[in-house]
């Protein structure tokens, strides 16, 4: 069949990298397509993407609002990445004050569909009076999407309580483990403003014409159908968009060359890497532990530490004083910036010690690698911790339900049993036979080939019609 007529094509992501970055992975498969894109954000989010390739840069634009100045934000502050958690209230009041210059940018346009992310809760009351259609493109996995649940109950009275996200929801209707710790949700709570993520998400939802998530069947087919069955819409999975390695000429392999050095003198699949993303900030005594634990596993590790956003009650140094010193031998510890996939694709990384953020889950599972599991900040992350763990994936560290806490010995024992102990063959088996699912570029490109027939032959008729 032949493709249907050109569209024009916007995406409007979230000032988040671990968004920006599959956004633009299905802008480039939507050029390709022959499809106009007009990719939006702001100049700072732009500008740390990589360059297009020149036969995709005539059919994508990047289009740059300023992100307005708002009471609690620093200035130049224009992602979640360069604030502590408890300001990320502010960055939403600042992005939903680009709905003045995308409202005026949308008339002038000629848009014919927008690929927006879960935040921009006012979208639909500014597409429908302009004819544009809206795609719900939402980075998290099926698992987390079900158990927040349907629109009715994201803006209704359900679950106002912390303990009530603490246990499986009553519409999931498979056998799962699925739900968060106390922990998890209140930390989650933090980063809410006046409009919460849920009223977000389930005004987003009723006002989309389908709903896309980085998803495929063959690892969440039940999870999927239930979506279905819950926004009473169409569900189209985009899959998981597993990233390509770098190629050789990327800027910063200046630090992969000595890195490589390191990892080519050490055994198979015997060292372990931890990275705990952008955005988790663990407490003084959080980190003590953690890298005592590291320190027990008498493992050999490489730690990716990013600088973060600094706040009151917060320490700059977050490596304990002497740790570096005291594991020379067996540890390497990269500051500000790792090459992560080439550090997962190396063939000495057998584990990957991970706050469970889903774009990190799936960089591991494509190489196969077991995982350490150890949720973050965002209540996905908590959700996907529980998905690796029932999968047999990855083994949670064990922590108190009520405040996080956890000890330095049960992160030994953890990292041990994951890497090297019997009890963890099948854990270190189960991950690798995921390099099937998570690794396979021809399933990727069948579901973007599959969302982009979806949009191009969308009639208003679809939405009555269940995708399965």
């Amino acid at each position: 069949m032949d493709r249907i007529k050109k569209l024009h094509i916007a995406m409007f992501p979230w000032l988040a990298y671990g968004h920006t970055m599959p956004f633009l992975k299905v802008s480039k498969f939507l050029a390709q397509n022959g499809h106009r894109i007009s990719y939006i954000s702001t100049p700072k989010n732009i500008s740390r993407l990589p360059k297009l390739p020149p036969h995709l840069s005539s059919n994508i634009t990047f289009v740059e609002f300023s992100l307005p100045q708002v009471d609690g934000l620093p200035p130049g502050v224009e992602s979640t990445a360069e604030v502590p958690i408890e300001n990320v209230p502010y960055l939403k009041n600042a992005y939903d004050k680009l709905q003045g210059p995308l409202t005026e940018f949308l008339k002038n346009s000629n848009v014919n569909w927008i690929i927006h992310d879960f935040e921009p809760y006012w979208l639909p009351g500014v597409a429908a009076p302009l004819g544009i259609n809206l795609v719900l493109f939402c980075l998290f996995n099926a698992t987390a999407l079900a158990f927040l649940g349907p629109p009715s109950a994201l803006l209704g009275e359900f679950r106002k309580r912390p303990e009530e996200f603490t246990v499986v929801p009553e519409w999931i209707d498979y056998p799962c483990n699925i739900a968060l710790k106390h922990h998890e949700i209140v930390n989650h709570i933090k980063c809410m403003d006046d409009v919460s993520d849920f009223q977000r998400m389930g005004q987003l939802i009723q006002g989309s014409q389908f709903v896309t998530t980085r998803a495929c069947f063959e690892f969440e087919p039940d999870e999927i159908k239930l979506l279905i069955k819950l926004y009473q819409k169409p569900v189209v999975p985009v899959g998981l968009l597993p990233p390509s390695l770098p190629s050789n000429e990327d800027k910063r392999d200046d630090k992969w060359d000595a890195t490589k050095s390191w990892l080519d003198s050490k055994g198979e699949k015997s060292v372990f890497y931890i990275a705990l993303g952008s955005e988790v900030n663990l407490s003084e005594e959080s980190m003590r532990q953690l890298a005592f634990g590291i320190e027990k596993s008498n493992l050999p590790f490489i730690w990716a530490v990013r600088k973060r956003p600094m706040d009151e009650g917060l320490i700059d140094n977050i490596i304990p004083p002497g740790f570096e010193e005291r594991v020379s031998n067996r540890g390497l510890v990269l500051r500000d910036w790792a090459p992560q996939l080439r550090i997962l694709a190396h063939s000495s990384v057998g584990g990957f010690l991970t706050h469970c953020g889903w774009s990190s889950i799936i960089e591991a599972l494509k190489f196969g690698r077991a995982l350490i599991v150890f949720s973050g900040a965002s209540a996905d992350q908590g959700l996907n911790a529980r998905l690796l763990h029932g999968r047999k994936v990855g083994i949670e560290i064990e922590r108190n339900v009520m405040d996080g806490s956890f000890t330095s010995d049960l992160v030994a024992k953890t990292i041990r049993q994951v890497l090297v102990e019997p009890e963890g063959e099948a854990i270190r088996a189960n991950a690798w036979a995921m390099k099937e699912i998570f690794d396979n570029e021809e399933l990727s490109n069948n579901y973007l080939d599959g969302f982009t027939r979806f949009i191009e032959e969308f009639a208003p008729s679809a939405c009555r019609t269940q995708i399965s």
